[in-house]
């Protein structure tokens, strides 16, 4: 039988005291990351088997990226239509913007010791991932901004075909001068998207304009300036796809304002489907993305996981669907200045 390193010659090796080692062990914060990963690497090199922990809290710990908006509220629908028959409690926390919560959320985390983590549009380091793994503590990413890592759970959607989806709609009117005014591009839904507007736009052999592709970040301002800035270009877009619909409504504003008619002037397409999409006026024209479906399917996994259960698939897609409403029809004759 082979024998397992002691605490002391982990320690030695790693160049740390035995007590560093004894609080990586035990999830505290007080360790510097670049110790933190080489003493947890070690401790898996040599097989070192934790004592498993107390029993879990009867939570779910939900972290967004940024906790605002509708968007948020059909994926908080989701995650309770499961933990409501599960008899868990749902504790909510917000990265502040950042792709990876902090530290003192980490804390809270250890502290709490939950059933299990959803991270929406967000994610976790290698320290911190190893950090939950040492406490038996799963977790699952919704919509990841970045690439989780094969071994990380996650649940997504088409985010490609959705933009492929929605370019090809516009083209199929006849719009030629179709613009995009994306979500943040370090995010792999938003580039995801874009590259779907690309290639149906490829498809149809019409030239990509560099200057028809704009950058925003999710709210309504992005919408607004974004749009602004493309329907004063002096062969202004005929048709633009938002990266999401609180992009689109900002887009009807500047449209309002420069006395332009959707969709009679322009056409607009957003992505998400949330409520207020069929509210707008004109109804708006988007691709759904199956939010509550996607926060169920992501908390059912990570309720599985925390059973001893392994999903039979570590990454789940889910499909996206073009809803057509009264935002978009054919490219005028003449554009308005």
């Amino acid at each position: 039988m082979t024998r397992v390193a002691t605490l002391a010659e982990i320690a030695r090796e790693a160049g740390v005291s035995t007590p560093t080692v004894s609080k990586v062990l035990n999830g505290r914060a007080d360790v510097a990351p670049s110790t933190r990963e080489r003493v947890e690497e070690l401790l898996h090199e040599h097989g070192y088997q934790r004592r498993r922990s107390s029993s879990p809290s009867p939570l779910l710990e939900l972290v967004f990226h940024e906790l605002e908006s509708a968007w948020a509220m059909e994926v908080i629908r989701g995650v309770e239509n499961v933990v409501r028959e599960e008899g868990l409690s749902v504790v909510l926390s917000e990265s502040s913007g950042r792709l990876s919560p902090g530290q003192s959320w980490m804390d809270g985390v250890l502290a709490r010791r939950p059933t299990g983590v959803v991270l929406v549009l967000s994610g976790l380091d290698k320290a911190q991932q190893a950090q939950l793994t040492s406490r038996d503590i799963p977790f699952v990413v919704m919509d990841p901004a970045g690439d989780p890592g094969q071994e990380v759970p996650a649940v997504g959607t088409t985010n490609w075909n959705g933009g492929l989806a929605a370019t090809r709609h516009l083209l199929d009117l006849g719009h030629r001068r179709i613009a995009v005014i994306a979500g943040p591009l370090r995010m792999m839904c938003s580039r995801a998207r874009v590259d779907g507007y690309r290639a149906a736009l490829d498809a149809a052999s019409v030239a990509v304009d560099p200057a028809l592709i704009r950058e925003g970040d999710f709210h309504h301002e992005a919408g607004y300036r974004e749009g602004l800035a493309l329907l004063r270009l002096p062969d202004p877009p005929t048709a633009i796809y938002t990266g999401n619909d609180l992009q689109a409504l900002g887009l009807y504003k500047a449209a309002g304002e420069l006395g332009l008619r959707i969709p009679d002037d322009l056409s607009v397409v957003g992505f998400d489907d949330l409520p207020v999409a069929l509210w707008a006026c004109p109804p708006l024209t988007t691709v759904r993305q199956p939010l509550t479906e996607m926060a169920e399917v992501a908390t059912r996994m990570v309720i599985d996981i925390a059973r001893g259960n392994q999903p039979s698939a570590l990454r789940v897609d889910l499909a996206t669907t073009l809803v057509e409403r009264s935002s978009t029809a054919p490219p005028p004759s003449t554009v308005h200045p």
